[in-house]
Formats: C-alpha cells, structure tokens, sequence
C-alpha cells in the first residue's frame, strides 16, 4: 500500500505544473485580462471567454489531483499531526473545487475562494508541527511557509488579487514540492 501512496504523491507535483498550464491556457483565450489589476477568477466568470476552461479544467480537476494527493500524505503520515494536516488539506482541496461550482459573481466565491487558501494554510502549519518530530528541517521549512505566508499577503500592498493569488499558489507549491522530495526519501 506505501508504494501505491508514494506514486499517487506525484499528484502533488502535477497540479503544480497544471495549475499554471490552465492560467496560461485561459489567460491566452482572454488577453484582455491584466494580470496586475485583476482576479484570477474572471477566468471563470461568465463574462470570460470560455469559463468553463478555469472553472472545469483548472479549479475541479487542480481539486481532484490536490484531493489525491492529500489521500497519499495520509497514507504515508508518520504520526497524528501529520495525519491532521494531510486531511485539512483534502477539505481544502473541496474548496478548490467549490470555486469552479460556485465561479466569480456567485454569491458563496469570495467565501470559498478565500476559504481554500486559509484551509491550505492550515494545513501546511499542522503538517509541519507533525513532520517537526520525524524531521526537523522539513518540520521548520513546512512551519515557516505556513506562518509566514499570510503575514506577507498581509503586509504587501499587492497590485492585484491575482498577484496575492500567485503569491498564494507559489507557497502552497513550494510546501508541497518539499514535501514530496522528503516523503520519497522514506
């Protein structure tokens, strides 16, 4: 069963490539968008050119690869907080999906647009504090990207919520990427 988690842990790596993959697919099919001034969610509101692109191929299928991947860190979890923090991010991969059902101009997209990076972070924090006794490095990389994160989106004056956004999927890759490289060292 640890060989079958271990594979499906590149689920991980795939949704960091595809995510991007999906805003330069939509960001080519509406080249009105500025990057600097907008939301990455008008990729998907019904103003853009094919929102199902952002809603469908981007936020639900980046959900379905972020939801197999936290079921691998479950599988491969050395202990409880990890286990605890491998499943805030399977609830956060939901609300990665509920941003593809519930798109820009819906009523519950802030809430849940929102609520995915905070979730993400939880579970980024959790997971450090569990890997910190297996893994001290990993541990205090996993908690600093976790904590520092959402002090900096909150400090930097971003020109753009599709900046802060950025911002935001960066750090989630960065914790994920590591997170593989130590798991498969296992």
């Amino acid at each position: 069963m640890e060989r079958l988690f271990k594979k499906l842990l590149w689920s991980g790596a795939v949704a960091s490539i595809y995510i991007w993959i999906i805003i330069f697919v939509c960001y080519k099919l509406n080249p009105s968008f500025v990057f600097t001034q907008g939301a990455l969610s008008q990729f998907g509101a019904p103003t853009a050119n094919y929102p199902f692109v952002y809603n469908i191929f981007g936020m639900i299928i980046t959900g379905v690869l972020l939801m197999i991947f936290s079921v691998s860190l479950v599988g491969l979890s050395k202990n409880k907080l990890e286990t605890v923090g491998s499943s805030f991010l399977f609830v956060s991969s939901i609300f990665l999906m509920l941003i593809g059902v519930f798109f820009a101009g819906t009523r519950p997209h802030v809430f849940v647009s929102t609520y995915f990076y905070y979730q993400t972070d939880l579970a980024i924090i959790a997971f450090g504090l569990g890997s910190i006794l297996h893994d001290k490095a990993e541990g205090i990389i996993s908690l600093t990207i976790g904590l520092s994160a959402p002090i900096i989106a909150f400090i930097v004056k971003w020109p753009s919520s599709a900046t802060l956004e950025a911002f935001g999927i960066v750090c989630i890759e960065a914790w994920a990427l590591i997170s593989i490289s130590r798991i498969r060292k296992w």
